[in-house]
């Protein structure tokens, strides 16, 4: 019964989060807009993300941390029209893509900071929407979730199951309700934020040896006051995160767990949630052993999925079978927990599994 409490405190509020935002390419904006993408072996899938932004009225600077790569990352972003910054050696004490963010904000001019991954594939506005809601709003750091582009069946079936993990854990994004720093969520593929004032708080040395940075740093600015954000961005950018379902498995499932910045006890609150509320009761009604309550939690994973449709470009049969995999994406949900992947892009870490104060 407190998991399905927990779950509809957290999924009730949903329904009243704010809409997607919008493309606002014509939007008139409070300060030049530097955009740092940092890339380490980004050669196939960097020139979509560049071909969006070079030459973008909004922004006054492109700016790519090409992070040591082995492959044309850097000639590609030059031949787009990006300032290559060539990474400095990773320092002990950082993981790679915060470094690579620190060097890009130290680079960067603008009075707006946006960084983007290089899976990104903005369209016209994105720009605009964030910098505007930001400074509108009020928000010191603001974060979007853009809409999934999965390739193969095995990518539409799995992912969407993993996604949903998210959902029972925090809620959706933008449902209105602010969260204790410790339960904050960012999404670091797309972030906005006043560059003097990240720089003046640290910029990213305060979460340099975390692989979920992204959560990490959000908890942390929100821990300081910092006003933190996080909306729906699917009508800003799309995001090709994996090219098959081992990727996905294999790599969201290392970061899924945010296994860093999560304490023991929530860790167990989380696991315990996913467990009883999203992959058993449908097992349970199939098995012939489900009650009232399983089919109330059945027809809520069948409420998620409808959900989260709107995220996904490509959806077909395999993304309405997805809860199937539920069981599954649990079961790689508390391994990734109880052993946290620490390699990443090629490079293996110390594990670090100091979580925030709770």
């Amino acid at each position: 019964m407190a998991a399905t409490a927990t779950v509809v405190a957290r999924l009730a509020p949903g329904a009243r989060r704010a809409p997607a935002m919008v493309p606002e390419p014509r939007r008139q904006l409070p300060g030049p807009v530097s955009v740092v993408i940092p890339a380490r072996n980004e050669e196939h899938r960097l020139g979509r993300a560049l071909a969006a932004l070079v030459g973008d009225p909004q922004v006054v600077e492109v700016v790519v941390v090409d992070d040591c790569s082995t492959d044309g990352t850097a000639e590609v972003a030059a031949a787009a029209g990006a300032r290559v910054v060539a990474g400095r050696p990773l320092p002990g004490g950082w993981v790679g893509k915060p470094w690579a963010l620190q060097q890009g904000l130290e680079a960067s001019t603008g009075e707006w900071l946006v960084t983007l991954d290089a899976d990104v594939e903005p369209r016209p506005g994105l720009v605009g929407a964030l910098v505007g809601r930001a400074d509108e709003e009020g928000w010191d750091h603001l974060s979007a979730g853009g809409r999934f582009v999965c390739d193969t069946a095995g990518q539409r079936v799995l992912h969407p199951a993993m996604l949903a993990t998210l959902v029972y854990r925090f809620g959706a994004p933008g449902d209105g309700r602010p969260p204790p720093p410790w339960r904050v969520v960012a999404n670091g593929q797309c972030t906005v934020t006043r560059r003097a004032v990240l720089a003046a708080q640290g910029g990213y040395r305060p979460v340099a040896g975390h692989l979920t940075d992204d959560v990490a740093l959000a908890r942390h600015l929100a821990g300081v006051g910092w006003r933190v954000g996080f909306f729906d961005g699917s009508r800003l950018f799309d995001v090709r995160m994996h090219t098959s379902a081992g990727d996905v498995w294999r790599d969201w499932g290392r970061s899924l767990p945010m296994a860093d910045v999560t304490s023991a006890r929530w860790k167990v609150a989380d696991l315990a949630v996913v467990w009883l509320a999203q992959a058993l009761p449908l097992p349970r009604l199939v098995a012939g052993r489900g009650d009232g309550l399983d089919v109330a939690l059945a027809t809520a994973r069948l409420g998620v999925l409808a959900a989260t449709a709107g995220v996904y470009r490509e959806r077909g049969p395999a993304y309405w079978c997805s809860p199937l995999l539920d069981v599954a994406v649990a079961a790689r949900l508390t391994w990734g927990t109880l052993r946290p992947g620490t390699t990443w892009r090629g490079r293996t870490y110390a594990r670090r599994l100091a979580g925030p104060a709770q």
